[in-house]
């Protein structure tokens, strides 16, 4: 049987301009442009509910109708708002079903990593890889199982294993995909006590039972002995 693939509703578009474009995002419609090799870009718009859709399927290659001849394009450029995410423009290439090429598809995680048991906290680095192979075998997404990873451990491209038959990866093999990193220790405040001699910082109060500094006792020791001076000289000035 074969592979059925979404549609994608389209239609050529004559008029151009910002002022235009979002007249056409008012009316439900979608601004892009579609272009194969050696022949000249159209211009054209496309539903947006129709787009939502067939973008949420997974697929990577839809089929449209051009000039009247079905046609199969995959997308190779998309344009977002950048609050509210809506698609804004989108770029379609046409594909040739019999000939390889370059396709970016998700990563997805499976099983329970033997480091996540033991508290370890899991990271995904790489969230898409790009592979080469036809239109008509691309894969919805790579599955990397990490039941294995431990501890203080990384996965790579080079470490997947489950490539389904005709995909070539074509992302750098020592690209990282996931990290495995051991769970974080709350360190607690350490409170020092004040040593024999330490004085203490400037506005401290020393604690109950505490005598003041000798610094401080020398001070008032000091003053009290000039002012018994003074009283003996003026004893002296009487007699």
């Amino acid at each position: 049987m074969a592979q059925e693939y979404e549609k994608l509703d389209l239609k050529e578009r004559t008029v151009k301009g910002k002022s235009k474009a979002r007249s056409l995002r008012r009316d439900g419609m979608v601004p892009g442009v579609y272009y194969f090799r050696g022949e000249e870009n159209v211009d054209l718009q496309i539903d947006k509910k129709k787009l939502y859709h067939a973008m949420s399927s997974g697929q990577h290659v839809f089929e449209v109708e051009m000039n009247g001849a079905k046609q199969y394009v995959t997308i190779k450029g998309i344009q977002y708002h950048p609050v509210t995410d809506e698609v804004l423009h989108i770029d379609l290439m046409q594909v040739n079903m019999t000939e390889k090429m370059k396709f970016t598809i998700p990563i997805s995680l499976e099983g329970e990593a033997e480091g996540v048991k033991e508290g370890g906290v899991l990271s995904q680095i790489l969230t898409t890889i790009d592979v080469n192979c036809l239109p008509t075998s691309v894969p919805d997404n790579i599955l990397v199982d990490i039941s294995n990873m431990e501890l203080n451990s990384n996965m790579t491209v080079a470490d997947i294993v489950n490539i389904p038959e005709g995909v070539e990866i074509l992302s750098d093999p020592e690209s990282t995909i996931a990290t495995l990193a051991p769970p974080k220790e709350e360190e607690e405040p350490v409170v020092e006590d004040l040593e024999e001699g330490e004085e203490l910082l400037e506005g401290e109060e020393p604690a109950d039972g505490e005598a003041p500094s000798t610094e401080e006792g020398s001070a008032e020791t000091k003053e009290g002995d000039e002012q018994g001076g003074k009283q003996d000289d003026s004893s002296d000035g009487s007699d």
